[in-house]
């Protein structure tokens, strides 16, 4: 599987109307292609996640190299004035239960510093593969390594989840003793152990793919 999420930020003058037609040229640019598409307005409380997550599975990176050129002509469209995005190979990740999905799909870019020794960055990746088991309203998640990045940050890692529902995301997870206690060092500057200096893209949407 092969894996294609952008960030979408629309131009201050973008109407609605010309921000719909706008996102339906995406999903034509994909149709066909990608085996899921997930293309919905961004939730209220995103940091540095646009105004449209748009995320795309492909079965193969040919797939998208397909019609990678279509989609990178519609986001040069003028509407939009910035795009923060990834291109990376599923990575590791799991599932509550078998054929378990949430009514929320979140995903966070972030870059990991380039002089980190390889065993600190192993030791990050485990504590973020190890929130699942604390945080119940998680249903399924994966953490990859990023092929490719464009936008702000040459992003490093993407962090993805569904949850049951946007509390789980707002509340448990966000709150939950394992995020701001033990993870949260990773990326706060007044740690030693900080190896997330960069803008972080946490950016979220309802889970609700075409097929």
């Amino acid at each position: 599987m092969y894996e294609v999420t952008r960030l979408i930020h629309f131009a201050a003058d973008a109407g609605r109307a010309a921000r719909a037609r706008l996102t339906a040229a995406l999903d034509a640019a994909v149709d066909g292609k990608a085996g899921r598409r997930l293309i919905q307005p961004t939730l209220p409380g995103v940091r540095n996640g646009g105004d449209v997550l748009a995320h795309w599975r492909f079965d193969a990176a040919a797939n998208w190299a397909g019609c990678a050129a279509k989609v990178e002509d519609v986001l040069g469209s003028p509407l939009v004035a910035h795009v923060d995005g990834v291109e990376y190979r599923g990575g590791t990740g799991g599932s509550a239960a078998p054929g378990a999905a949430g009514t929320v799909y979140r995903t966070l870019l972030l870059r990991v510093l380039p002089d980190t020794p390889a065993t600190t960055v192993r030791r990050f990746e485990a504590d973020l593969l190890r929130m699942p088991g604390y945080i119940p309203a998680i249903r399924t998640w994966r953490l990859s390594t990023v092929d490719r990045a464009i936008g702000s940050v040459p992003w490093t890692h993407v962090w993805e989840q569904e949850f049951a529902d946007l509390d789980g995301l707002t509340g448990s997870y966000l709150m939950h003793p394992i995020h701001w206690a033990h993870v949260d060092r990773w990326f706060d500057p007044e740690c030693p152990e900080m190896i997330v200096r960069d803008r972080v893209c946490h950016s979220f949407c309802v889970n609700a793919p075409h097929r």
